[in-house]
């Protein structure tokens, strides 16, 4: 079967003929990502309604954390910056709620550059607030003009689940950030690193919660690339495998309220 993966998505202007709209939006990159990898993607509406969280990862078998903005600073008790920007409060508070609900129900989530950001601080971590400012020595980690993609090598944990996926060498990712994570919030590891010691990725420890945030940008979908390819085939086979076992639970609910054996 092929399992429905929610997509966090962020709000915008939309001009209209009855003037800006408020929309919810999400780079069409994601959605084609989650296609391609064998999903079906489902844009989750930004709430601040804890209940209305609940439902919406009750529905789906995966999660996919999009990229965007900086989180708020406060957020991790620390003071904003002049380098701080795109900040939204609002979907500060709706993507940390889903962060802790995919955590407390082990939903397979894939969280990318800023997505891994949020998971980060949703489990009490926080981050670099400016990698030029606060790393010394700092490799290029983000676009210096338009049309250009900044990528450099990234070191792999031999022993994590993300070497597991992509191999036991380096990989070389784009790269298009300015913050990265910094203390790892509880039940989290690094599992990659570029050359400046930047932590390009993380995962969970208890392996029975399939999370993967990077720093890098999966959703394009580079053929010739296993860290643009992998991270969201990893996604969908996790979502795949949870979708089987709640496809499971609810026939064994269906049989015993009808007196079948399962």
């Amino acid at each position: 079967m092929r399992p429905i993966i929610g997509v966090s998505t962020l709000i915008r202007d939309l001009p209209s003929s009855f003037g800006p709209l408020d929309v919810h939006v999400v780079a069409r990159l994601y959605t084609r990502a989650i296609r391609e990898a064998g999903g079906v993607p489902v844009l989750l509406p930004i709430t601040t309604d804890v209940d209305e969280i609940a439902v919406l990862l009750g529905r789906v078998h995966g999660l996919c954390i999009t990229g965007g903005g900086d989180v708020d600073p406060s957020c991790y008790g620390r003071a904003t910056t002049d380098t701080v920007y795109g900040v939204d409060r609002e979907r500060d508070a709706f993507d940390l709620a889903l962060a802790r609900s995919a955590h407390d129900l082990s939903l397979p989530v894939l969280a990318i550059c800023r997505g891994a950001q949020v998971v980060n601080v949703a489990l009490g971590g926080d981050l670099v607030i400016d990698i030029p400012l606060e790393v010394s020595g700092s490799v290029n980690h983000r676009l210096e003009q338009e049309g250009e993609v900044a990528s450099h090598p990234v070191r792999l944990d031999p022993e994590s689940s993300l070497a597991r996926m992509l191999g036991p060498n380096e990989v070389t990712v784009n790269s298009s950030h300015h913050q990265s994570c910094s203390r790892l919030g509880k039940g989290l590891r690094a599992a990659a690193w570029s050359e400046d010691g930047v932590i390009e990725a993380i995962e969970a420890q208890d392996q029975s919660w399939p999370m993967l945030g990077v720093q890098w940008h999966p959703e394009f979908r580079t053929p010739d690339n296993i860290a643009s390819r992998r991270p969201f085939d990893a996604l969908v086979a996790a979502a795949r495998e949870a979708a089987g076992g709640y496809a499971y639970e609810a026939l064994s609910r269906k049989r015993s309220a009808t007196g079948q054996q399962t």
